[in-house]
């Protein structure tokens, strides 16, 4: 063996042991649980969360393009001194252990910072929600009980003049509160050094296909503030229980979902069943589609123009960039435990399915809400 090969080598022999160990703990859910999701991540998420918090801008956007920014000098200069020295390659034996070193090293940092909650247990079971199976006709029952509760939500906020947009800063406090009043149900969402931030590249996330993301860098929230308002609150709320170490994306949506409802909000409520009437809707449309119709004619005005002017809005930047991101995000998911990729944000379906038929009552506000659903212990 060429003694640059065995150099290279020694150099490799750290990054991939710490690979492994994390790919061993990463196996056992339970220990990732105890040691790491309710050990050891809470305190460096805020950690990173109050850090990040000094900054008026997203911290970790600026981050990520001063690493995108080193990466590519160091691709060009050593893209250079390779073509250089071709007659004795010696920098083409090196190549592939600098690549191999570099993603190595991109693995270890990711799951430390954040990626190995994506092993955790479920949310869902940890929270004691099952997990049965729905037939068309009582996802179709689903769908009309949330179109009631949407439309008794729009009703109000007409009656009340409460509609509105948010600010980021009403965003976060709104969010917040609702997480205060989760927290207070169960312990897991207990949320401290809240930071949500505004993405720096509104017209590059819209053409992405984002409304927006977790960085684990920073451990910030990012939204896109482009979105039609009425999605703002939802999705907010969203990724905020990505801070929380809740990785899987049907997790979230159920965290953000369960948030909404906990919220004094109007406005949070009504984007909570919106955004999950959307995905039921959705899903009676790929198993049931001759009962779509109907069900949309049940629907409000105001609503159906909200959802309306959601389709509008992402028709605009619906290219080939989104398709691209699309595509890397579904396999980025099915690398990380979620072996159906982006479907498995329509995994919400069955949690809030199971939720309404045991209505939970340890996870939605102990009062009638304006939905007018009242839980078994009331």
């Amino acid at each position: 063996m060429p003694s640059r090969v065995r150099y290279e080598l020694r150099w490799l022999a750290l990054p991939v042991l710490l690979s492994a160990i994390i790919w061993c703990i990463g196996l056992n859910s339970s220990l990732t649980e105890q040691f790491y999701s309710l050990g050891f991540y809470p305190g460096l998420s805020a950690i990173l969360r109050w850090l990040s918090g000094q900054f008026n801008f997203a911290a970790g956007d600026f981050i990520y393009l001063i690493l995108v920014g080193i990466l590519c000098v160091s691709l060009f200069r050593f893209t250079r001194k390779a073509w250089r020295s071709l007659p004795d390659r010696t920098l083409l034996y090196k190549a592939p252990f600098k690549a191999l070193k570099l993603i190595l090293w991109l693995y270890i940092v990711f799951k430390i910072l954040w990626g190995l909650n994506y092993s955790r247990p479920s949310v869902a079971t940890t929270l004691g929600i099952s997990k049965k199976s729905y037939t068309a006709e009582q996802l179709t029952t689903l769908g009309e009980q949330l179109i009631r509760e949407v439309n008794t939500l729009s009703a109000e906020l007409d009656q009340q003049k409460a509609r509105k947009s948010y600010t980021i800063k009403e965003l976060q406090y709104g969010a917040t509160i609702a997480y205060k009043n989760l927290a207070g149900r169960n312990p897991l969402f207990t949320y401290k050094n809240p930071v949500v931030k505004a993405v720096l590249s509104q017209a590059l996330i819209n053409r992405i296909g984002l409304e927006g993301y977790y960085c684990p860098v920073s451990g910030e929230a990012n939204v896109n503030m482009g979105l039609p308002p009425v999605s703002l609150p939802f999705v907010t709320c969203h990724e905020i229980s990505h801070q929380l170490g809740i990785a899987r994306e049907d997790e979230a949506n159920l965290a953000g979902y369960l948030a909404c409802l906990n919220s004094p909000d109007l406005n949070f409520r009504y984007a909570g069943v919106y955004s999950i009437l959307r995905n039921v809707l959705f899903e009676i449309r790929l198993i049931a589609p001759e009962k779509l119709e109907k069900l949309r004619d049940q629907i409000n005005p105001a609503t159906q123009a909200d959802y309306r002017a959601e389709q509008e809005f992402w028709q605009k930047y619906n290219g080939d960039m989104s398709a691209y991101m699309g595509t890397a995000l579904d396999q980025f998911l099915k690398i990380n435990n979620q072996t159906k990729g982006v479907d498995s944000y329509q995994d919400i379906v069955i949690w809030v399915y199971n939720l309404q038929l045991e209505h939970a009552p340890a996870l939605f506000p102990a009062f009638e809400n304006s939905t007018g659903y009242r839980h078994k212990n009331q």
